[in-house]
């Protein structure tokens, strides 16, 4: 009895944990990483610290806010049901606009940073337009988290305007970084998870041909956003690491894959990913 009882537990503490919190683990990374790149980059013009703590309250307080919304209103992978479960989701979404709504009354008081409406426009219209193209079809679904992977990062120049009071080439040129970045990843995992099963070059070559036509027109665009000085070689260099990686996969052996794993080191990535991207902007200036 006790143990039906603890598993009782263990799976009704799982099933709040999924009503309240984002189970997008990646998309942590995603909203996270170019936040603190864009941020960093700033403070290191000796911008305002203070102001980007309060836009990290409020990212991460608006972030959140989706999962026990959907978890509400039965637009999510579960809904809440007894009326326990909705008081709780309830509470949730009550605290989490408490919070966020403090943040930016803080951010936009007498006037301040308005520009940040247009990036906040911009990101609400890009995940209204994911959602859209996650329910219209299968073949739209990597589509869609591209263009939610473009809501997210624009936390990077919203970050470096908060901090320096600029939405400049610099804000934008961190933004199409982190975004490139993004969307690799995006398109290396999902090929990774889809082709768990293939073994050797040609049936690797087969599946992954888009991906390899992507890495070819990544290295193109920064090439030329190094020539045209939108980014600092170094800044540029931070994906080697990552083509590295992708073209590498095409010539190892077959081997189990982990997903928990592949999160992982693909958070590594991001993690060194910002610290170069921070580096070239800091020595390239």
């Amino acid at each position: 009895m006790a143990s039906r009882a603890s598993q009782f537990a263990a799976s009704s503490d799982a099933r709040i944990n999924a009503l309240i919190t984002p189970r997008e683990h990646g998309a942590w990374g995603l909203l996270l990483v170019p936040l603190a790149t864009g941020g960093a980059v700033g403070l290191l013009e000796g911008g305002n610290f203070l102001s980007l703590i309060i836009l990290a309250v409020a990212a991460v307080a608006l972030f959140w806010l989706r999962t026990p919304v959907e978890s509400w209103y039965g637009n999510g992978v579960i809904r809440a049901q007894t009326p326990r479960e909705r008081r709780l989701v309830f509470k949730v979404i009550f605290c989490l606009v408490a919070v966020s709504g403090f943040a930016l009354a803080w951010l936009f008081w007498n006037g301040r940073n308005r520009e940040l409406l247009l990036l906040g426009a911009f990101a609400m219209l890009a995940f209204i337009v994911q959602a859209l193209l996650r329910n219209l079809s299968r073949r739209t679904r990597m589509l869609s988290q591209i263009i939610g992977t473009m809501g997210l990062t624009i936390t990077a120049p919203a970050a470096y305007y908060i901090v320096t009071g600029a939405l400049n080439r610099e804000a934008w040129a961190l933004w199409v970084a982190n975004s490139m970045f993004a969307v690799d990843q995006i398109h290396f995992v999902q090929l990774r998870i889809h082709s768990a099963r293939l073994n050797g070059w040609t049936q690797k070559f087969e599946r992954g041909r888009s991906f390899l036509v992507g890495e070819v027109l990544l290295v193109i665009a920064l090439i030329f956003a190094w020539r045209l000085r939108l980014l600092p070689w170094l800044a540029a260099a931070a994906f080697l690491p990552l083509l590295f990686r992708g073209t590498a996969w095409f010539l190892e052996k077959q081997k189990s894959l982990v997903v928990r794993r592949l999160g992982w080191t693909e958070l590594g990535y991001a993690i060194f990913f910002g610290i170069c991207l921070v580096a070239g902007f800091h020595v390239g200036r």
